[in-house]
């Protein structure tokens, strides 16, 4: 296994920067300060990209910028002209199903009703790409989604979030190698 592009979904815009649904724009900036490269704006792939590099290869970063139910656009425009295939494909996305500050890696799976992976796998017709899934907690009524999953967390919130995406940052070497039952083991770990 060799991941190829890695994913974050979020929202653009400065009304939707520090909300919930952002987890993932939040880990691909983080990673790619780690990395030490900048995102630029590539409208051909609709969304803010850098290349990395990683033993020697080429892995690429995207924040797609077609808004959360689009994002399947711009993941599909940039896989097909690297010609990535699915399973070299690692989208990191919040999740309401999992607790604040938890996190579940896996292979393919349903959509959880979450837009933009719906998206995803519409646009790749497939659902078989890795997801890393940033818990964010639910409001415990499916009414409230919507405003929860676009509203900034609490403080305490936020930080139990940013504690995840570090420890996701410190797994992903063992992704990146393949060595994904360690992968597992960390990230699944209290």
């Amino acid at each position: 296994m060799s991941i190829k592009l890695i994913v974050g979904l979020g929202n653009i815009g400065t009304e939707y920067e520090y909300t919930r649904h952002n987890a993932g724009f939040w880990l691909i900036d983080e990673l790619a300060k780690q990395w030490n490269v900048s995102l630029r704006e590539e409208k051909k792939f609709f969304g803010d990209v850098a290349r990395a590099r990683y033993h020697g290869e080429d892995i690429w970063l995207l924040k797609p910028n077609t808004y959360m139910n689009l994002s399947g656009k711009a993941v599909g425009a940039l896989a097909q002209f690297y010609k990535i295939q699915s399973n070299e494909i690692l989208v990191v996305h919040d999740e309401l199903d999992i607790g604040c500050g938890k996190i579940r890696f896996k292979l393919g799976g349903g959509n959880g009703g979450h837009n933009g992976l719906k998206d995803i796998q519409a646009k790749l017709g497939t659902p078989d790409f890795y997801r890393l899934r940033l818990g964010i907690g639910h409001p415990g009524d499916r009414n409230l989604v919507v405003s929860y999953v676009l509203n900034k967390p609490s403080a305490a919130e936020r930080g139990l979030i940013n504690q995840s995406i570090d420890k996701s940052l410190n797994a992903l070497p063992n992704i990146l190698d393949g060595k994904l039952d360690d992968a597992v083991r960390f990230l699944h770990s209290a």
